[in-house]
């Protein structure tokens, strides 16, 4: 089962993929919560590298 199998996930591109994966793995759940919720609240049907980098800002991180 892929992601695209549940109602209302968002799907990833491989670069924004590869972003998350230099996230350290003990706040990379949150950080994927953090960045869909963004994404969601802004309209976006696909998470990219673009959309990461606009979450980030928008976290200040």
């Amino acid at each position: 089962m892929s992601n695209s199998d549940f109602i209302g996930e968002l799907q990833w591109t491989a670069e924004a993929e590869a972003i998350l994966k230099n996230i350290p793995f003990f706040v990379r759940r949150q950080a994927r919560k953090k960045i869909e919720q963004f994404a969601r609240d802004g309209g976006f049907n696909e998470i990219t590298a673009e959309v990461v980098e606009q979450a980030r800002q928008e976290f200040g991180q």
